[in-house]
């Protein structure tokens, strides 16, 4: 069995595919295992942003995109198997973040791995604040020392806040950068199953939740290093 380990916690289904995909594929080919935790059902992604509770409904978008996630997921090279879903309701980390902290323990105990990816502690989103406070929390109760990363998917501080910290990376070193441009073939098939993201899926729609794949697929995946 391959023993060396990595493991990426996604706050939603689909952040682990735009975050990190070409370093999962990457990883992946350079003989690691990767496993996957998605720690929230993202159902809410069409009521707060397009106002659509009904076809489909949170809990059909929620099957949507846990399916979505798995066949992403198969493209880059993750087996079902190596996926685990959370299921916290989408929007509600923050509230529990002590059940999730113990949920988070649990499988780090169980699985030895060399290197951790979660989101960046600036993200825009308030899941994806939690997360980062959930895993490195539980890192730190657990007293383990794997390498730890942090990716961003949108930045609170808008376009300015990656500005800004490729400045102070000039001073700090704290942003690794990965050359990811083998890959982007591999990561752009993933996200061209995150439907529910990148196409119109209901008669609702009047347009995609976002409509610029171009801007993921970057031959560079950026991750913040947690010292």
């Amino acid at each position: 069995m391959n023993e060396k380990k990595i493991i990426v916690f996604a706050p939603h289904p689909d952040d682990e595919t735009w975050g990190c995909g070409g370093t999962i594929a990457k990883k992946i080919e350079e003989g690691y295992e990767v496993l996957i935790v998605v720690m929230t059902d993202g159902r809410h992604a069409f009521t707060k942003m397009l106002g659509i509770y009904s076809d489909p409904t949170p809990e059909e978008l929620k099957e949507i995109r846990k399916e979505e996630t798995i066949r992403a997921a198969a493209i880059l090279g993750v087996p079902e198997k190596n996926l685990m879903f959370l299921e916290f309701e989408d929007g509600t980390l923050e509230e529990n973040e002590e059940i999730a902290e113990e949920r988070v323990i649990k499988i780090l105990k169980e699985i030895n791995v060399e290197e951790v990816y979660f989101p960046y502690e600036k993200d825009y989103h308030p899941d994806h604040r939690a997360a980062n406070r959930i895993v490195r929390n539980a890192i730190t109760k657990l007293g383990v020392s794997p390498k730890r990363y942090q990716y961003s998917i949108v930045h609170k501080h808008g376009r300015i806040g990656p500005i800004i910290d490729a400045i102070l990376d000039l001073f700090k070193h704290c942003i690794i950068r990965v050359d990811v441009s083998e890959f982007l073939s591999l990561k752009d098939r993933a996200l061209r199953e995150i439907k529910s993201e990148f196409f119109i899926i209901s008669p609702k729609q009047k347009e995609p939740l976002w409509n610029d794949m171009s801007k993921i697929l970057k031959k560079v995946e950026r991750f913040y290093l947690d010292k």
